[in-house]
């Protein structure tokens, strides 16, 4: 049997984080959105036991258990006693290493995909409780709705859809380390967000005062040895973005705009120097 299954970006409207646990990873407090950029992911199961096979059409990706796509269907495979082989085919069009969750998704739509062809009836709440394993993006990647995630990644609260709004999304050349830029949080230094009145605003459908409350507090830690994620954000704001921020650990830098113009116009203005960018709306 053959499913293809749509990954879409995720985009941080908010990033925080209260804490580490005891084991150094850290707390989350995030309030996610799915953004209308994605890959689709075609997997096919067949009868060669034992074989997990994954195809990009990107070279910088591995194909084997390094990849959140491969680990996504060993881990359901095992957990549920399947023998069939899978083969995963993705077609990738979010930027690679760019803090838009493209291989968690890219893992979340194995698991929906597999949930369907082995017809095992699990919940997406099912799905993101496996899902943690992966990585701490994947549980919020199973649902690619608006959501607060908190706790390793594992707490999703769904919220209100909002209107769609427009969005820039936009990828220097540049790599960031996410487990680098973890390493060098100090807790005594960030400058902790409001989420619940961003949370509130959402849910009484007041994006004006929504936006105000947007940010991530991971900014100055990656900006340090980034300083062209500021300079792309500061350019985005002058040129009429709602709000501008960093998503995940970057370097990935987007614009949120409530008119498809005003997202034009700031694409535009910096696609002479960044390599990926795309207007896109938030699903």
């Amino acid at each position: 049997m053959l499913v293809t299954e749509k990954a879409p970006a995720k985009l941080n409207l908010s990033l925080d984080t209260p804490m580490r646990y005891f084991d150094g990873s850290p707390r989350w407090d995030m309030v996610m959105v799915s953004a209308d950029l994605a890959d689709y992911v075609t997997v096919e199961t067949h009868l060669h036991p034992g074989t997990i096979k994954v195809y990009t059409d990107s070279g910088f990706l591995p194909n084997d258990q390094r990849n959140l796509a491969y680990q996504a269907a060993h881990i359901l495979r095992n957990r549920f006693h399947q023998r069939e082989g899978v083969t995963i085919r993705i077609r990738k069009h979010i930027p690679v290493a760019a803090g838009l969750g493209g291989g968690s998704s890219d893992a979340a739509a194995v698991l929906r995909a597999l949930n369907r062809i082995w017809r095992l009836d699990l919940s997406l709440e099912e799905l993101a409780t496996l899902a943690l394993s992966i990585d701490s993006d994947v549980p919020y990647c199973v649902y690619g709705k608006l959501a607060h995630v908190t706790g390793h990644g594992e707490k999703i609260e769904l919220l209100p859809a909002q209107p769609h709004y427009w969005a820039v999304i936009a990828k220097q050349q540049t790599s960031v380390s996410t487990p680098q830029i973890l390493r060098q949080i100090n807790y005594e230094q960030l400058h902790h967000l409001n989420n619940q009145q961003l949370i509130a605003s959402l849910k009484a459908g007041d994006w004006a005062t929504a936006v105000q409350y947007m940010g991530n507090v991971l900014e100055p830690v990656t900006m340090r040895t980034h300083p062209e994620i500021r300079r792309l954000k500061d350019k985005m704001i002058k040129l009429g973005a709602d709000v501008a921020q960093m998503s995940g650990t970057g370097p990935t830098v987007f614009a949120v705009c409530h008119t498809e113009s005003r997202a034009r116009r700031i694409q535009n203005s910096i696609c002479g120097f960044c390599r990926d960018v795309h207007v896109v709306t938030l699903l």
